[in-house]
């Protein structure tokens, strides 16, 4: 948590500099939020890998001057799989609150291409822990069987209305292997998203 408010505190620092000097820029602070598609690109001997369909909520601030946007965000996000087990499939649910920060490269009026990294912590993390008596898996608390942070690229496109609202379709690529075990497979989070952002504040053109 003392990370996260170093973070807000240097936003709003960068924020009243970046409308001091540029006074044609345009400074945003605003929630958004939407749908995730998850899954992960790893594999397994037993089990089969699918997405689900999860959410993510959060807030962003935006600096914009001319083409160029930068905007960091903090979101609380859903993630994970199915897995498909002896024809069965199970939920593995990840909680996590990412810091995306993605450079915005505005084209022709409020359409935008997006890329840049993110960060992201592990809150929770609920799957398939085990098999009873019977041989039939049963899910609990499986935090520890994976890192407890993640760094993804996020790809996207999105548009910015004039009147606050936004639209934002991104996939998050996971770059580093988020797998704690002592099994030497490589699993990655892979998260398609697709969100609505309102402006709340708003400074400059």
């Amino acid at each position: 948590m003392k990370n996260i408010r170093i973070l807000l505190l240097t936003v709003f620092a960068a924020a009243a500099s970046f409308t001091a000097s540029y006074g044609q820029g345009e400074f945003a602070i605003g929630v958004k939020g939407g749908l995730n598609f998850a899954n992960v690109d790893g594999t397994s001997a037993n089990a089969a890998y699918n997405s689900r369909t999860g959410y993510h909520i959060g807030a962003f601030t935006l600096f914009k001057f001319s083409k160029i946007g930068i905007q960091p965000e903090l979101i609380f996000s859903q993630q994970g799989m199915k897995v498909r087990v002896n024809s069965s499939d199970f939920d593995s649910n990840f909680s996590y609150l990412n810091i995306p920060i993605i450079l915005k490269l505005y084209l022709a009026g409020g359409f935008n291409l997006q890329a840049g990294p993110q960060f992201g912590f592990l809150m929770s993390a609920k799957g398939i822990n085990g098999l009873d008596l019977a041989g039939n898996p049963t899910t609990g608390d499986i935090k520890n069987s994976f890192k407890s942070s993640d760094v993804s690229i996020g790809l996207g496109a999105g548009f910015d209305f004039p009147f606050g609202m936004n639209l934002d379709a991104r996939y998050n690529m996971g770059m580093t292997n988020i797998n704690n075990t002592s099994n030497p497979s490589t699993v990655k989070n892979q998260v398609f998203q697709i969100s609505v952002g309102f402006k709340l504040i708003k400074f400059g053109k």
